[in-house]
């Protein structure tokens, strides 16, 4: 007989991993609620066009695409932002701005599977859209910081730069858009002397070479001094004198707001193609060896517009749900909050497990997590189960405790037992230490 196992790029979890995915997520819907983003869901299989429009090269490779019975051209996402772009283009195009919209799910692409790179991998993304003002900007960079922070991430950092900046050097020496796409897929690699290179053969002036070659290694932790740098690396060219200075704002907005420790790096660029301005990735030390970013984002002001609805300036960030967890399993960081008491309910003779079911159902209503005993095991084998498998306590139920409606309750790391009333028995487990 075959033996089946996941497609190449696809994974199961097992119990503790989707325990610390699902806590992840749930750390991201409580910092949404926090901050007013309000959750929305976008199909998986949207149209090509759709989410190819702004995707970049590299995204557009990787994508899973085919055509539906209708012959129409469709994908599964690759991320989410063209989705919310879509619903805001349309549906949501007459409320009132700005919008704080959030979002998670699955996402594919047909990457080459590896430390933290999969084919099927989990995000969750905070959306604002509306506001052109650095406010905004600096709103999603404190989001991101936060989240980090309330999963309980040790030393993450965001590295942080500017589209505008680049782009504006490059479009005052007419490189066309889609040129410029070019160079920024290079620098997103790092490859920075075939950018470098790229820009030379479209006949670029040596002084912007040499700004961008300036600009380049132009990286560094005082944020103050880098700022300097970058405005007088770019003094000649208004439009990326105005980003600089656009990035100074934001950079100052977040002082002193957020837990993680930032880099500059002006010649930092992403893949995809529709970010205008302030850009930005999340790490953490254990996976920055690898380039493995726990997020990333930044403005995009142009998208919406471009899938038929008024103009409207957005910035948004995608956290990866599952490189977070990977993180936390590195940090060796719990995924819980506290240590939840389970109690397994164990019916001593047949006659009672109609009883047990009661009791669990009681307990369950308290909160409390209980299983009933359904393996039919003798009563000593019954408790070795639940030690083996970290139960707080065992409530044993026999025909003798039955008739005075009581049970016996047994802590299972105290090895102590002791003869309740069912009725106090939730009271008992929530004060047990």
């Amino acid at each position: 007989m075959a033996e089946f196992k996941p497609l190449r790029g696809m994974r199961d979890f097992l119990p503790k991993d989707a325990q610390r995915m699902r806590y992840v997520e749930q750390k991201t819907r409580e910092i949404a609620q926090l901050y007013g983003y309000e959750e929305v869901i976008t199909p998986v299989l949207e149209s090509y066009e759709l989410l190819a429009a702004k995707a970049g090269e590299e995204v557009r490779l990787r994508m899973y695409t085919f055509n539906d019975l209708a012959g129409r051209k469709v994908a599964l996402r690759p991320e989410f932002t063209p989705s919310i772009a879509r619903l805001v283009a349309t549906t949501m195009r007459t409320m009132p701005k700005p919008l704080r919209l959030f979002c998670v799910g699955s996402l594919y692409r047909y990457d080459e599977p590896q430390l933290g790179r999969f084919r099927e991998f989990w995000q969750a993304n905070y959306e604002l859209m509306g506001s052109n003002r650095p406010e905004a900007d600096a709103e999603i960079i404190t989001v991101t910081s936060n989240l980090l922070h309330a999963v309980g991430l040790r030393n993450h950092s965001l590295k942080i730069g500017h589209m505008g900046i680049l782009r504006g050097i490059l479009s005052q020496e007419n490189v066309t858009e889609d040129q410029q796409n070019q160079i920024m897929q290079l620098l997103d690699k790092k490859q920075w002397d075939d950018a470098l290179m790229t820009a030379q053969d479209l006949k670029v002036s040596e002084q912007c070479t040499r700004t961008l070659k300036t600009l380049i290694e132009t990286r560094g932790k005082d944020t103050s001094k880098v700022l300097e740098k970058i405005k007088q690396s770019v003094k000649d060219y208004e439009d990326a004198t105005a980003a600089a200075e656009n990035l100074a704002e934001i950079v100052d907005l977040t002082r002193g707001n957020i837990k993680s420790e930032i880099l500059l790096e002006a010649g930092f660029a992403r893949g995809l193609e529709y970010y205008t301005g302030m850009i930005f990735e999340a790490y953490a030390p254990e996976l920055e060896r690898t380039r493995l970013a726990l997020g990333g984002g930044g403005r995009y002001d142009r998208l919406i517009e471009l899938f038929g609805g008024e103009p409207t300036p957005a910035v948004g960030v995608a956290q990866g749900i599952d490189r977070i967890a990977l993180a936390m399993k590195k940090q060796k960081i719990p995924s819980e909050n506290g240590k939840q008491k389970r109690v397994l309910i164990i019916p001593m003779k047949e006659e009672m497990r109609t009883r047990a079911f009661e009791v669990a159902s009681a307990l369950q209503e308290a909160g409390i997590i209980a299983e009933v005993e359904v393996m039919g095991r003798r009563v000593s084998a019954a408790l070795s189960d639940a030690d083996r498998r970290g139960f707080t306590f065992a409530v044993l139920l026999g025909p003798k405790e039955e008739k005075e409606d009581k049970a016996i309750l047994r802590n299972m790391k105290k090895r102590e037992q002791t003869e309740i009333e069912i009725k106090k028995l939730a009271r008992e487990i929530t004060k047990s230490a």
